[in-house]
């Protein structure tokens, strides 16, 4: 619980104040200097013996973040339970416990932890608007503990040290740096992070971000239930490049962390040039819209690093075997050398062959450097590129493939390489200037003529078969 307590002379006493000042500079001295660094005190946790109450704020040990009530707007009589970053101007939100039930009568409202060791957040009437589903209550007779942690996370502990519950597995909106973030798992039902409904409106919106049902290997975007935007395949390590003001180079590494079972989701964010790294979040908006954001500390405003806004970044916007170009000043869709436009009056139709593909006659790959990998691939572990090639080049059905060398990168999921194919129609394709992949793509015998910009790549078929 955080107490703020001010040194003021009450109104009996002013007279007595002003005598005091008069009498004795040392006196004024020392009542400055009280009144000045009034004392607070910072309590970062909620006890069984405390409740915390519309006013009351719990704030995290080195003052990172803090806990409390709070309205969207000052207009807005619904009242919320979040968590915000502490030691800006901008009140930020980054959690919210009863975003989907909010509190109209502020009056009597209290988050405390009960008997049996759970978080429950009581409304004036006395009922529960929220409460924290615990993943285990053994030991939970000798009480329990919440603590509000500097990375934001708001933690349930019994008091055997045992976590029964953390905010980190109930997000909102956002994503904090180094917040390990359960994305799959097949012992219970792992959540998305949803957007807000509005810019005003906490409650839960229509879109959200969730691993790929088909595969652990990226994260998608959803509207509903609808595929909206889908994020780069992952490479056990991604790494973004991306810059910060205009002199300061940064780097964003993203991992996916498989621990049998379960599969985890986590960014770090890290300077290349120290100077004190300011605040750091993924946000998901109301509008679907996925963002990097800092903090400058010059202009005390957001900064976006970067961000998935444009049409092309809209799922399969360009069709089948079409890319969005972002290398382009204005993201514009294009067709691959070997395609042409299906109608050049509605891009979404995609692109198709200039000349049709016979299987058993000589086939080209295509090159197509800086891509961001098509959707719907097969997966091949620890293979060699050649070994990779192969696989496709022997197997008619096989339109791409991408080879990724991982040895180097010291993955978290302990695989060698990664081999991808494709055996149908390649959909969301990107051209990209950072996390980049060359794609190789099947086209028939003389399809396109050798340039500087893409190589072909003569394979010949040794076998015509399918997957």
């Amino acid at each position: 619980m955080a107490t703020c307590y001010f040194l003021q002379p009450s109104e009996p006493n002013k007279p007595a104040l002003k005598n005091v000042m008069g009498k004795a500079k040392l006196h004024v001295f020392f009542l400055l200097f009280l009144i000045l660094s009034s004392f607070c005190e910072s309590n970062d946790q909620l006890t069984q013996a405390n409740s915390l109450s519309p006013g009351d704020m719990l704030i995290s040990e080195g003052r990172a973040f803090a806990l409390g009530f709070f309205s969207p707007t000052n207009s807005s009589k619904s009242l919320y339970l979040g968590i915000w970053y502490n030691n800006i101007p901008e009140r930020t939100i980054v959690w919210i416990a009863n975003r989907d039930s909010p509190i109209s009568n502020h009056s009597s409202v209290k988050l405390t932890i009960t008997n049996s060791s759970e978080m429950v957040l009581f409304d004036s009437e006395g009922r529960s608007v929220w409460m924290t589903a615990n993943t285990t209550t053994t030991g939970g007779a000798d009480g329990a503990v919440a603590v509000l942690l500097d990375s934001g996370n708001f933690v349930l502990r019994l008091l055997n040290g045992t976590v029964v519950w953390q905010s980190i597995d109930h997000l909102t909106d956002t994503i904090l740096p180094n917040t390990r973030i359960l994305v799959s798992s097949k012992a219970q039902v792992v959540g998305r992070l949803v957007a807000w409904k509005g810019p005003d409106d906490p409650s839960s919106g229509d879109f959200s971000l969730g691993i790929d049902p088909s595969s652990n290997f990226q994260l998608f975007i959803w509207n509903g239930s609808l595929p909206y935007k889908r994020l780069d395949v992952v490479n056990e390590v991604l790494v973004f490049g991306g810059t910060y003001q205009s002199t300061t180079t940064s780097v964003m590494s993203q991992y996916l962390y498989d621990r049998g079972d379960e599969l985890y989701y986590t960014y770090t964010y890290t300077y290349t040039v120290s100077d004190g790294s300011p605040y750091t979040r993924v946000l998901l908006d109301y509008r679907g819209n996925m963002s990097l954001w800092n903090w400058n500390n010059t202009t005390l405003s957001w900064t976006v690093v970067t961000a998935m806004s444009s049409y092309c970044a809209i799922y399969a916007s360009c069709g089948p075997f079409g890319y969005c170009d972002y290398t382009e000043a204005i993201p514009i869709c294009r067709c691959p050398d070997g395609f042409k436009l299906v109608d050049s009056l509605n891009l979404s139709r995609g692109c198709q062959r200039k000349k049709a593909l016979r299987c058993g006659k000589d086939n080209y790959f295509m090159t197509m450097p800086n891509m961001k990998v098509p959707d719907k691939f097969l997966q091949i572990r620890n293979t060699s590129f050649d070994q990779c090639t192969d696989e496709c080049s022997r197997n008619c059905s096989c339109m791409a493939y991408t080879y990724a060398n991982l040895s180097s990168a010291g993955g978290p999921m302990g695989n060698t390489s990664r081999c991808l194919v494709w055996t149908g129609d390649l959909v969301d394709m990107e051209k990209v200037s950072v996390l980049t992949e060359n794609l190789y793509i099947r086209l028939g015998e003389s399809s396109v003529q050798k340039n500087g910009e893409l190589l072909k790549i003569l394979l010949p078929i040794i076998a015509c078969c399918c997957y």
